[in-house]
């Protein structure tokens, strides 16, 4: 990982605040599996039927959209699983298992993954990109994530990606920065795209796989 560091140079992740839990997650279910121009198109014209622009501060609210027909919201360009997918975003919001922004600061990591999962269509990933790049949470490693994955693979010279329990094994000793360290794993990818000869340097990847072993007695370790 040092060698990558080297490569990539300073961490530059920065947290860019959500205005609430329910906004952000909502997005994130507009913009699940297509492109970035029509989840973008589609969230415009979804709160365009509650009067607002996307630049708003202002969002629809839960009880707004429970309000609010299947139709009318299918309209705007979502599907029947999304449509189902937002109402029970709402209606989780109102009962408070999706906390707001204050109460979502306090919650460790692991308690905000099993909360916000019990969403229809919220899964691990989503939550943990949440951490990582809304709430600024510093140990979040996202095994499932092909980037991370292919970053390893990459960093560490290894002919196959990673399996997510090897990549967990071997990432307990990033911790508690394992959010740094999944973004340096990214940059090992962009590094490769660019063709960036410094990532000839980076070390070959270890027998085990990534997992710990215990040291032999006597033997030296680093």
């Amino acid at each position: 990982m040092a060698a990558l560091v080297d490569a990539a140079g300073p961490y530059r992740l920065r947290a860019v605040a959500c205005r609430s839990p329910f906004r952000h997650l909502t997005q994130a279910i507009v913009s699940q599996q297509i492109s970035g121009r029509a989840a973008a198109a589609i969230l415009g014209r979804f709160v365009a039927l509650f009067g607002m622009d996307i630049a708003d501060k202002e969002f629809p609210t839960p009880e707004s959209i429970l309000a609010t027909d299947d139709s009318t919201l299918r309209s705007a360009g979502f599907s029947a699983s999304k449509v189902a997918a937002v109402r029970d975003l709402a209606a989780k919001t109102l009962a408070g298992i999706v906390p707001d922004s204050a109460t979502l600061q306090l919650l460790p990591d692991r308690q905000i993954i099993e909360r916000l999962t019990v969403v229809r269509g919220i899964g691990a990933w989503t939550v943990q990109m949440m951490l990582m790049f809304q709430l600024g949470r510093e140990d979040v490693l996202p095994i499932n994530d092909y980037g991370v994955r292919n970053g390893f693979r990459i960093a560490y010279r290894r002919r196959a990606l990673p399996t997510p329990g090897e990549l967990q094994n071997y990432g307990e000793r990033w911790a508690p920065y394992r959010s740094a360290a999944a973004w340096y794993l990214w940059r090992a990818v962009d590094l490769q795209k660019a063709g960036d000869a410094s990532l000839k340097g980076l070390p070959a990847a270890p027998r085990d796989g990534g997992a710990r072993r215990r040291p032999r007695q006597g033997a030296r370790t680093r």
